[in-house]
C-alpha cells in the first residue's frame, strides 16, 4: 500500500473516496482519513481521525484556504465535532491553517517547545513570502497561530468513549527544532509530520533558530531512531507514502545520508567557485542540486522540495551556517 501526492491509501482497511472539489482525499476504515494539498500547499498531508464521537486533526496546512478543504473533507464524512487539531512541529504548513479549525470549535494542541517556536518561525516565513517571494502581502499572509493546549513529554488527548490518541514529544528535534508524533493505538498508526517523507524528497531547510535555518541531520536521524519505540506501527509522514516503521526509519536515514553526500560532493566539485553557494549567485546551484537529487533518487516524488529547502543544508555544510 502506498500514499502519494495524488492518493492516500492507508493500510488500515477499505478505502472510501471523498468527493471534494480541489482536494485529493481518501477515507479509510470509516474513521481515519487524509487530505493532501496540491503543490501550492507543498503536497502536504493532513490526517484526521473520527472516533465515532469526535474528530482529531493532525496538522493544519499552509493556508486557511487549504485548511478549509480539509474541513470540507471532514464534513463530507462526518458531522461529529472537531475537537482537536494537533501540530506535530513548528513549520507553517502544519500550523498556518489552525484558525479554520478553531472557528469550527477545535482546540489547537502542541508541545510547549513547538508553541514557543511558532512566533519566530512565523516571522521568518512571513518575511520571506511577503518580501522575497512576494506571494503574499502583509494582509494576506496567514495570521500567527495560537495554541490552546500545550504539554511536555507525553499527553493523552481526552477523548470520549475510550478512544485513544497518544502524543509524544521526541527527545531529538528532527526536521524542525522540535518534533511531536501521534499514535492511534486502534489503528497502529504513527503520524509523524515531516520527520518522514517516505519515497518523496524531504524538506531540508532545517529548524529556524535565531532567525536562521539550521538543519541538524544527525539529530534528525536520532529522532527517526526514536520511532522504533512503536515497532508494530505504520508511519504516516507529512508527505510521501505510508510505510512500516522499520522501513520508514531506514529509508529516511539513507536518503538524508545520500543528500549530505551529494551536497558535499557538489561543493567540492565547485572548487574555487564554492563561495557561490553562499551568496546571491546560489539559486542556479540549488536548481542543479535538485536535478542531481532527482537523478540520485529517481523513484522519489516531489523533487521541487529540494529546490525550495536545500539552501539550509547547503549553508550548513558548505557555508559554515
Amino acid at each position: 500500500m502506498t500514499l502519494t501526492m495524488k492518493q492516500v491509501v492507508l493500510s488500515l482497511g477499505a478505502v472510501l473516496a471523498v468527493g471534494c472539489a480541489g482536494s485529493k482525499g481518501n477515507l479509510v476504515d470509516a474513521d481515519v482519513a487524509a487530505y493532501t494539498s496540491d503543490a501550492s500547499g507543498f503536497d502536504t498531508h493532513s490526517f484526521f481521525y473520527d472516533t465515532g464521537a469526535e474528530v482529531v486533526v493532525f496538522d493544519a496546512q499552509f493556508t486557511e484556504a487549504q485548511a478549509e478543504k480539509v474541513l470540507a473533507a471532514i464534513r463530507a464524512k462526518t458531522g461529529n465535532p472537531i475537537r482537536y487539531v494537533v501540530v506535530t512541529h513548528p513549520n507553517p504548513d502544519k500550523f498556518n491553517g489552525v484558525g479554520v479549525f478553531q472557528r469550527a470549535g477545535a482546540k489547537v494542541v502542541a508541545s510547549e517547545a513547538t508553541a514557543a517556536a511558532i512566533p519566530a518561525v512565523h516571522a521568518y516565513k512571513k518575511y520571506y513570502w511577503v518580501n522575497v517571494a512576494k506571494a503574499f502581502t502583509e494582509e494576506t499572509y496567514p495570521a500567527q497561530a495560537k495554541v490552546d493546549v500545550t504539554f511536555s513529554g507525553t499527553y493523552a488527548l481526552p477523548l470520549e468513549g475510550g478512544a485513544k490518541v497518544e502524543l509524544s514529544e521526541l527527545k531529538h528535534p528532527g526536521v524542525a527544532t522540535t518534533q511531536t508524533v501521534a499514535y492511534v493505538p486502534s489503528r497502529k498508526a504513527l503520524i509523524v509530520g515531516d520527520l518522514v517523507h517516505h519515497q518523496a524528497h524531504a524538506w531540508l531547510e532545517g529548524g529556524i533558530r535565531d532567525g536562521k535555518a539550521v538543519p541538524d541531520v544527525d539529530a534528525w536521524k536520532a529522532a527517526l531512531d526514536e520511532l522504533a519505540a512503536w515497532p508494530d506501527a505504520t508511519v504516516y509522514g507529512g508527505r510521501g507514502e505510508a510505510a512500516p516503521v522499520t522501513e520508514a526509519i531506514s529509508a529516511e536515514k539513507r536518503y538524508l545520508d545520500g543528500m549530505v553526500t551529494l551536497v558535499n560532493a557538489y561543493a567540492a566539485e565547485l572548487g574555487s567557485r564554492k563561495a557561490e553557494l553562499c551568496g546571491d549567485a546560489a539559486a542556479p546551484h540549488y536548481a542543479e542540486l535538485e536535478k542531481r537529487a532527482a537523478s540520485a533518487f529517481p523513484e522519489y516524488a516531489l523533487k521541487y522540495m529540494v529546490g525550495y529547502g536545500v539552501y539550509g543544508l547547503v549553508n550548513r555544510l558548505a557555508c559554515g551556517g
